[in-house]
């Protein structure tokens, strides 16, 4: 609730980020954060930390509706953005480092950022694009190391600093749960990178319902209160899968790695103990490639995968180390859990193989997401396991359409549901196999 005393008369509860954080604020404060080997504090320091930046973003001129760029590595930096630039209704943009820079310098121009928060590793693509950008009035650094790299862009702070100086007793406002909180843009289709965005409403269903899909069964792949997360997915990509927030909300020691290196993931995965992550098949495949990871124990890991289809060998090749695998399946504009491939009770007696054989599929829907087969004359199909048709899917989480493309967003939301791919549906009243090679071939840009 806004302020520090009992205020105003009825409160129209609204789901917003902010809200979050009110389980684990009772029942985490001693809870750890860990970057890297380099930083570690409690859930305590992370929601001061949260109010300072919110404070010093403030300082700078932020205001609701403004456009908060975040280039980083997955970091607690990150994760405290994930939190402080939305509840101050201004709209979190994760900004993927991967793309070329014509396109970094379209996306941030067709953003409108604001204020852009930098790694220094990627100054120097900054700096190469810096002339174009319109709308960027502040630059704040983010840096690992206590000596500030040379650079001739015009830098407004240093993100330590500006915290330090700031704060801690910030009253983040209370918002509509409608009010625009995220957005990034999205490779996996033709032309330019085109923007999703969600509202706090969606980010908080798609945490609950998606802790509800890998929380709520009695599986061997169960995430809990007990675990120790660590994201190998960029957090710049859907929000690392939603998983930061719903970590957060529930109050689990998180590991944020960096920048990825084989020897320091693998090093936070022993000494952090960590056993739960997500990541893509060639993470993966790195992971299970090195010779350290035939002489440690990785029994107490689980894995969600997406971005890539998911080989049957490569999933053995993990299930055989003892890492339990599951799939999950999405997109970019389904901010982005559709389901998930989660073992059931009856199958914790499986042998490796049929594990495996599970381990692939794309699972089944998670709470409140509504799965059709279409024709393409848009009638329902029956889900029999031989009747071939196109997948729509709606749920409240999904994006609202692409920003200022309301052509395509037309074409996204054909007949009032989302509407993607041709696929195969084989797999009878269980989950959904892909099979299409325009599946696959399109799947490397969704989870």
């Amino acid at each position: 609730m806004k302020g520090k005393s009992l205020n105003g008369s009825r409160y129209g509860f609204q789901l917003t980020i902010k809200e979050l954080l009110n389980g684990p604020r009772l029942s985490a404060q001693d809870q750890e954060i860990v970057y890297r080997d380099r930083i570690r504090y409690t859930y305590k320091d992370l929601f001061a930390r949260i109010n300072r930046l919110g404070s010093a973003l403030a300082g700078l001129g932020v205001r609701k509706g403004d456009t908060v760029a975040v280039f980083d590595y997955d970091s607690h930096r990150y994760l405290e953005s994930f939190f402080a630039i939305p509840m101050m209704g201004a709209v979190l943009f994760t900004v993927n480092w991967r793309l070329s820079p014509d396109q970094i310098d379209y996306t941030i121009n067709h953003a409108e950022a604001d204020v852009i928060l930098i790694h220094a590793d990627f100054l120097p693509l900054l700096a190469s694009i810096r002339d174009k950008l319109k709308s960027v009035k502040k630059i704040i650094l983010l840096s690992d190391s206590e000596t500030l790299p040379k650079t001739d862009l015009t830098i407004d702070g240093e993100y330590e600093a500006i915290l330090g100086a700031a704060s801690e007793d910030f009253d983040f406002p209370d918002l509509d749960e409608n009010t625009k909180a995220t957005t990034f843009y999205t490779t996996g289709t033709t032309g330019l990178p085109k923007g999703v965005y969600f509202t706090h409403r969606q980010i908080v269903l798609h945490a609950m319902s998606v802790c509800i899909g890998v929380s709520g069964h009695d599986s061997p792949l169960r995430f809990s209160t007990s675990d120790v997360y660590m994201p190998i997915t960029p957090m710049f990509h859907v929000h690392a899968w939603g998983f930061p927030f719903i970590a957060t909300m529930m109050g689990v020691k998180q590991v944020y790695p960096g920048k990825y290196e084989p020897e320091m993931l693998i090093k936070l995965i022993v000494s952090e103990k960590v056993t739960y992550s997500h990541c893509v098949p060639t993470i993966l495949q790195m992971l299970v490639a090195s010779p350290v990871a035939k002489v440690i124990d990785l029994s107490a890991w689980k894995v969600i995968i997406g971005g890539a289809r998911l080989s049957k060998g490569l999933a053995m090749a993990g299930i055989d180390l003892g890492i339990q695998i599951m799939t999950g399946y999405g997109m970019s504009e389904t901010c982005p859990v559709i389901s998930v491939s989660n073992l059931k009770p009856s199958m914790k007696h499986y042998d490796n193989e049929q594990k495996s054989d599970i381990a692939i599929k794309t699972g089944m829907p998670v709470t409140l997401v509504d799965v059709r087969i279409a024709s393409p004359d848009g009638e329902f199909l029956p889900n029999d396991g031989q009747t071939t048709g196109e997948i729509v899917v709606r749920a409240p989480w999904f994006t609202e359409g692409y920003y200022k493309d309301p052509e395509k967003t037309e074409e996204l939301w054909r007949g009032g549901w989302l509407d993607r791919y041709i696929i195969t549906d084989n797999i009878p009243k269980t989950s959904v196999g892909k099979t299409d090679k325009k599946v696959i071939r399109t799947l490397y840009a969704n989870i």
